[in-house]
């Protein structure tokens, strides 16, 4: 199947260690991948980006809507990232009412190349994405 990229076991991988900046509150904060996921139960998906067709209509939604199940199920947080900015990410959570969902900004795609997860697709003239 053209397209098709097969990924590799990440399990057991160390989460890297990356710098998220974030505004929140009409202030700037950095949240750390340490603060995001030590000792703590994360989900965290990462979509190709902010207000895409499938990814608003379908795989978003869904993550909210599945939300308090996880939660329950001793989930500390579940985060959507992308490569994108803060303020695509933060428009991006307003419009799409996902109140159980934390947005993250991987505007320079560095935590995506990192987990080796970084695909490019200039071709379509999008760039490198998540």
């Amino acid at each position: 199947m053209q397209g098709t990229i097969m990924l590799s076991n990440k399990e057991g991988q160390s989460v890297p260690q990356v710098n998220f900046t974030i505004r929140a509150n009409d202030q700037w904060q950095v949240r750390t991948s340490d603060e995001i996921f030590t000792n703590k139960k994360v989900i965290l998906f990462a979509l190709p980006g902010a207000f895409t067709p499938t990814c608003s209509s379908t795989h978003l939604p869904r993550f909210n809507e599945l939300a308090p199940t996880f939660y329950r199920q001793g989930i500390d947080e579940i985060l959507c990232l992308s490569v994108n900015d803060t303020f695509v990410m933060n428009s991006w959570a307003q419009d799409q009412n996902a109140e159980h969902i934390s947005f993250l900004p991987d505007g320079n795609g560095e935590f995506s190349k990192a987990m080796e997860m970084l695909v490019d697709k200039s071709d379509i003239g999008f760039g490198k994405r998540s």
